[in-house]
């Protein structure tokens, strides 16, 4: 298993979302990622990043888009696994 965080994966990779440091997030942050689906074993694709690689990092969930920090993606745990297996 090559675990690695969410603003580490490579633009356009998909993963499984393994853990979540629920602390590491201010309420209100883990919250807003909870309602928007950021949970253990969904799937997650980084689509790309910021100028420069920095923030914000275009993330899809499901159908949904959205923009995280850095430091927000730093909190969350991946599992890379190719496109075809899904």
């Amino acid at each position: 298993m090559d675990v690695m965080r969410l603003n580490d994966l490579p633009p356009r990779e998909a993963a499984l979302i393994r853990v979540i440091d629920w602390t590491a997030l201010k309420a209100g942050e883990a919250r807003r990622m909870r309602e928007l689906g950021f949970d253990e074993g969904v799937r997650v694709e980084t689509l790309h990043r910021g100028p420069m690689g920095m923030d914000p990092i275009a993330c899809r969930v499901g159908r949904m888009t959205i923009a995280l920090r850095r430091k927000t993606a730093a909190a969350v745990s991946v599992e890379p696994f190719p496109m075809a297996a899904e």
